[in-house]
C-alpha cells in the first residue's frame, strides 16, 4: 500500500489490525485523536521536535518520524524545548553517547517546568544494553525508549506513552522485517533519501554498527522502484540510495539481484536526473558497477568508498578484506572509466596497534589516490567491539600527532583535486538560500563539491549551469552560466 496522506476514513475505534502497515496508521489515527483533545484544550496543537544524531540512514529515520508526527496532528520545531522531543541517535563512536546523556540534561530542565512533556530515545544507542540499563537508573524522566528494528511502530509506542506515565521500553534485538509506505516529511522537497537495505554483515572488528543495526536485509526491487516513482511525482529530481554497503545489495533476496542492476533500473525512472548512493564497500565494488557508472547520464560524479587505514597489516587487524594494493588497483581502474569522478573516504587514526610507519603508509595513500575529501576521525574504543579488547591500545597523545600531520595532507590534497574545476561550467542542484551572504544561493556539483552563486529562492530545486569562478579549498563561488 501507498502511504495514506488522508487520515479521515480511518477509524480510530475498534480492535487494530494486526497487518503492517496498516496497523501503524490505525495508531496514527489514535495519536491525532489525542492531538485534537489536548489542542482543545490549551488552544493550540502541541509542538514535536526530533533531533538527529548520526549518518544519512538515521536522517532518513527522522523522515519517517517527523511524516508520522505531521499525520498525527502535532506542529514540526527546531526548539527542544516542546510538548514532544525526540532523539533519533548514534552510537559509532563514545562521544556520540556522551552528547546525548548531555543534552538529556537540558530536556530534564524543560520537563520539569513543563510536566507534561514527553521525551522519546530511539535508535543505534538505544540497541546498547548497557545505554537501557544507564537510563532507566539515572533519566528516570524519559517516556520511550526503541531502537532501529521497530522503528516503523513508532505511532503505536507513542500512542502508549501519551497513554502511560511509565518508561515504555520496546527494543528487539534483532529483525527480518522492513515495513515501508509510511508518512514521511522530507527536508527538501526536490531532494530524497531511498533506503534500499538496512542492517550489515561485514562486521569489521572497530564498528558496532552491525551489532545495533543488525544482518543485511535487501528490499525487492520493485518496491524501491515504486517508491522512487512516487518521489518523482511530488517533484524529486535527486535521490540518494542508502545502505551500509550498497556493494552487497540483492545478495539475499530470494531472487538476488546486483546493486548495478538496480541502478539501471532507477535510471529509467522519468523526472529522476541525478542518483547518488552510500556506502560503497571496497571489498566487493564490481567491474558491473563501475561500467554502469560510466555509461550513466544520472549517475552523480561521486564515490565515497572508505579506505580506514592505508596499512594492509592495519586493515587485517581491521577485518577490512583488502590489502593496500587492493585498493589502489581499485581506485585505478574506477578514474581509468570514469576520468571525473570525485573520490572521498573515511580514514582512522589511532587503531590499536598502528604504529608510525602504518601511519606513513596511510598519508601516502591520501597522496597516492589524491582523495577529494576525507573524513578523519580518531580512533574511538566501543564496548562490545572486538578492537576494544585488543591490546596495543595507542596513547592519545600519538593519535592526535598522527591526526593533525594526516589532516594537513587531506586538506592540500582536496584543494588542489578542487582546483582543477576552477573555471570550468558545471551543473549545480540549487539546494538553499545562502545564509551568511545576502543574496546568494547555495548548489551542489554533481562531484558533491558546494558552490555559492548570486540568486534568489525562485532558483532553489533547480539544477542550473554555474561558472566556478573562483575556488575555495573545499567550496567555489561563482555565477550562473
Amino acid at each position: 500500500m501507498d502511504a495514506i496522506t488522508n487520515l479521515d476514513p480511518i477509524s480510530p475505534e475498534g480492535i487494530p489490525p494486526l497487518d503492517e502497515p496498516a496497523r501503524q496508521y490505525y495508531f496514527i489515527a489514535k495519536c491525532r485523536q489525542w492531538v485534537q483533545a489536548y489542542t482543545e484544550e490549551n488552544g493550540r496543537p502541541p509542538r514535536a521536535c526530533v533531533t538527529t544524531f548520526g549518518c544519512q540512514m538515521n536522517a532518513r529515520d527522522s523522515e519517517k518520524l517527523s511524516g508520522i508526527l505531521k499525520q498525527a496532528g502535532y506542529q514540526l520545531t527546531e526548539d527542544e524545548n516542546a510538548d514532544l522531543t525526540v532523539f533519533n541517535t548514534c552510537t559509532v563512536r563514545d562521544n556520540a553517547n556522551q552528547r546525548v546523556y548531555g543534552r538529556l540534561g537540558k530536556l530534564n530542565g524543560y520537563k520539569r517546568w513543563n510536566p507534561r512533556m514527553k521525551i522519546a530515545l530511539c535508535g543505534c544507542m538505544m540497541q546498547e544494553a548497557d545505554v537501557v540499563e544507564k537510563l532507566k537508573k539515572s533519566y528516570g524522566f524519559v517516556n520511550l525508549i526503541f531502537g532501529t528494528h521497530n522503528l516503523y511502530k513508532f505511532a503505536e509506542l507513542l500512542f502508549a506513552a501519551l497513554s502511560s506515565e511509565e518508561m515504555i521500553i520496546d527494543l528487539w534485538k534483532d529483525t527480518d522485517r522492513i515495513v515501508e509506505n509510511l508518512p514521511t516529511e522530507r527536508k527538501y522537497p526536490f531532494k530524497s533519501g531511498v533506503n534500499i537495505m538496512f542492517g550489515c554483515d561485514n562486521f569489521c572488528s572497530y564498528c558496532i554498527v552491525p551489532y545495533v543495526r543488525g544482518r543485511e536485509r535487501s528490499r525487492e526491487p520493485k518496491e524501491i522502484v515504486r517508491e522512487i516513482e512516487q518521489l518523482s511525482a511530488q517533484g524529486v529530481t535527486e535521490i540518494m540510495l542508502l545502505g551500509q554497503n550498497v556493494n552487497s545489495y540483492g545478495k539475499n533476496l530470494e531472487h538476488p539481484v546486483s546493486f548495478a542492476a538496480l541502478l539501471r533500473e532507477v535510471e529509467q525512472i522519468d523526472g529522476i536526473r541525478r542518483i547518488r548512493f552510500m556506502t560503497s564497500h571496497p571489498k566487493d565494488l564490481s567491474d558491473e558497477l563501475i561500467q554502469t557508472m560510466a555509461a550513466s547520464d544520472k549517475l552523480c560524479r561521486h564515490l565515497h568508498l572508505p579506505l580506514q587505514s592505508g596499512s594492509t597489516g592495519i586493515l587485517e587487524k581491521m577485518n577490512r578484506r583488502y590489502t593496500r594494493e587492493q585498493y589502489l588497483n581499485l581506485v585505478q581502474k574506477i578514474r581509468d572509466q570514469i576520468p571525473d569522478i570525485a573520490i572521498t573516504t573515511d580514514i582512522i587514526v589511532g587503531f590499536p596497534g598502528e604504529t608510525k610507519e602504518d601511519l606513513e603508509q596511510t598519508i601516502d595513500m591520501v597522496r597516492q589516490v589524491k582523495f577529494d575529501n576525507a573524513f578523519t576521525f580518531l580512533y574511538s574504543k566501543r564496548t562490545g567491539t572486538p578492537a576494544a579488547a585488543m591490546k596495543d591500545q595507542v596513547p592519545k597523545v600519538q593519535a592526535q600527532e598522527g591526526f593533525d600531520r594526516l589532516l594537513k595532507v587531506v586538506q592540500e590534497t582536496a584543494r588542489e583535486q578542487a582546483a582543477k574545476d576552477q573555471g570550468r561550467i558545471l551543473d549545480a542542484l540549487i539546494e538553499e538560500r545562502n545564509e551568511t551572504t545576502p543574496g546568494y544561493v547555495t548548489g551542489r556539483l554533481s562531484n558533491n563539491r558546494i558552490v555559492h552563486v548570486p540568486g534568489d529562492e525562485a532558483l532553489i530545486g533547480k539544477i542550473v549551469p554555474v561558472s566556478l569562478e573562483e575556488c575555495h579549498g573545499f567550496y567555489y563561488t561563482g555565477r550562473l552560466a
